[in-house]
């Protein structure tokens, strides 16, 4: 386990969809903090199947983690059903996932990443967590803004003024690669957490989970899934282990 300084918070909470990047976070904050809690969000999206892989990731990591598995506390579920309507995309509504006129593609959900963080200062604050961990990325990404680093330093702030509490908002792959996102994983809990990231996590925009590939599940052809499957492909190009390769 990766030693944690004096001044360093003993907690953290962590953003966590059941997807690839924020179960890689949620391994990166069990080595770095002593009591780990966990926060989904149910916002109506078309990936709802992703819901269901965070219990199975959270049993799992119980399970065959024992370092990890005592450190992780308890995992929570927030309703934010209405804000899909609002935030209308092709991530909530069965509509075609295309680029838009903006540049940005239709799966971006104006304010998501905002109000989740909002969300979650609201719950860290009650459960003393001020450390607010998220998957968040401008290297490898779809190009939503609010995904941006410039954008959660200035939520941070925001963060901050409006509870008064220094709250960090940490963002442990923002300017790595999703090849180096998988190298990661490997790093911090090797062979057994990427199988557990390939077998159990979940990326695909549209949901499907019926279509195994060497790097999970997925429809393959939607911009999560290229990301994923590019990533992946590039990590066993640098040389992972063998047992990953295949």
């Amino acid at each position: 386990m990766t030693a944690r300084s004096a001044d360093k918070p003993d907690g953290a909470l962590v953003l966590f969809s059941g997807g690839q990047d924020s179960t890689t976070c949620l391994g990166h904050a069990l080595e770095r903090y002593a009591r780990v809690e966990t926060v989904g969000f149910d916002y109506g999206q078309r990936h709802g199947v992703e819901l269901e892989c965070r219990a199975r990731i959270v049993e799992a990591l119980r399970e065959r983690f024992s370092g990890w598995g005592a450190r992780l506390g308890e995992d929570h579920m927030l309703d934010l059903s209405s804000f899909g309507a609002i935030g209308e995309s092709a991530l909530t509504t069965q509509s075609e996932i295309a680029m838009t006129k903006s540049g940005l593609p239709s799966t971006f959900v104006p304010g998501r990443n905002l109000a989740f963080f909002v969300y979650a200062a609201a719950l860290g604050y009650r459960r003393g967590l001020h450390v607010l961990v998220g998957g968040m990325c401008e290297t490898d990404y779809s190009g939503y803004p609010d995904c941006r680093d410039g954008t959660l330093k200035a939520l941070q702030q925001a963060v901050r003024l409006g509870t008064d509490v220094p709250f960090v908002i940490e963002t442990p792959l923002m300017w790595l690669s999703k090849a180096e996102t998988w190298g990661l994983a490997h790093t911090l809990g090797g062979d057994a957490f990427v199988d557990l990231i390939r077998e159990e996590t979940h990326t695909c925009y549209t949901g499907d989970r019926t279509i195994r590939h060497d790097w999970g599940y997925g429809c393959g052809v939607c911009p999560a899934c290229e990301l994923r499957a590019k990533g992946y492909r590039d990590w066993c190009a640098s040389g992972p282990p063998a047992g990953q390769a295949g």
